[in-house]
């Protein structure tokens, strides 16, 4: 098939279709429905997880979500909006009605706390740290709001954070009604070779303007919303001066140009990247 009649075959097939990450191609009224889907099954939920806030954490943390509430961050919890091995992130209306996402991480899960100690361990921020199991998932907390802090002051695409209180980070929700963003291992961009690039943009902004590398960045820690990459979970994120992370940010890179190589995005070398992200150089080939 000539060059110009695939490219118009494409267009058209973008215009009533959408890919998934798979590159499976489905139906746009076939994906709303799922997205609609998907918030009906939430939304009958969220009473029955509301519920169960008090039988999962402790009263320590029960008593911090009620701190929040007092203050004015948190008007109501809705329920839970992802459940996994180190936390929970509930969809929440904050008093002037906004959505807002509030991630409460577990204070006893043993596995994921001696992973903690080597993002903490070496950050100027973090001097004085208990090590003691609340203490290492409170200063992880404070770690993810104050990294949070630095991607909205550089300009990068990622959730604002409101407040925090010991385990619990209030931060903007990133989605509508309730229903978040889609990863971008669930569903693929309209425009691959686009995205990818917005995307090193913002893992440029995050090194130049931040300071910070992401250390786990993926398609698993990417939203698409309105078409732009947001980039999430940066609890392990580091600064740029930090010993690990220099190798963690060849990771982040190696990690993006293999999701969009299987895309079929022609990808820039992985080291060219890297200069063009720490701001090496001033072009991309």
């Amino acid at each position: 098939m000539p060059l110009s009649k695939f490219k118009m075959e494409t267009e058209r097939r973008q215009d009533r279709q959408i890919q998934m990450s798979d590159g499976r191609w489905i139906d746009k009224a076939e994906a709303a429905e799922r997205r609609m889907e998907e918030r009906d099954r939430m939304l009958t939920k969220r009473q029955e997880d509301y519920k169960v806030i008090e039988e999962v954490f402790d009263l320590l943390t029960v008593e911090g979500i009620d701190k929040l509430m007092r203050r004015g961050t948190i008007k109501d919890i809705e329920g839970v909006i992802k459940a996994g091995k180190e936390a929970r992130v509930y969809w929440g209306i904050d008093p002037e009605d906004n959505e807002i996402a509030i991630k409460i991480y577990y204070t006893t899960t043993a596995d994921f706390r001696k992973g903690m100690l080597k993002y903490i361990e070496g950050d100027r921020r973090f001097k004085r740290v208990k090590r003691t199991p609340r203490g290492l998932v409170y200063a992880w907390t404070q770690k993810e709001f104050k990294n949070l802090q630095l991607a909205e002051k550089a300009g990068v695409n990622s959730p604002k954070p409101k407040a925090f209180n010991r385990n619990i980070l209030v931060m903007s929700f990133i989605g509508e009604d309730g229903v978040p963003a889609p990863l971008l291992r669930e569903i693929a961009p309209e425009d691959p070779n686009t995205f990818y690039l917005k995307l090193l943009a913002e893992a440029k902004l995050l090194y130049t303007k931040a300071g910070v590398v992401h250390g786990d960045l993926s398609e698993y820690n990417i939203m698409i919303w309105k078409e732009a990459p947001i980039i999430f979970d940066v609890s392990q994120a580091l600064l740029i001066e930090h010993a690990l992370a220099e190798p963690l940010l060849k990771r982040d890179i190696s990690n993006i140009n293999t999701y969009f190589n299987r895309l079929g995005v022609d990808v820039i070398n992985s080291e060219e990247v890297e200069r063009w992200v720490k701001g090496e150089s001033e072009d991309l080939s």
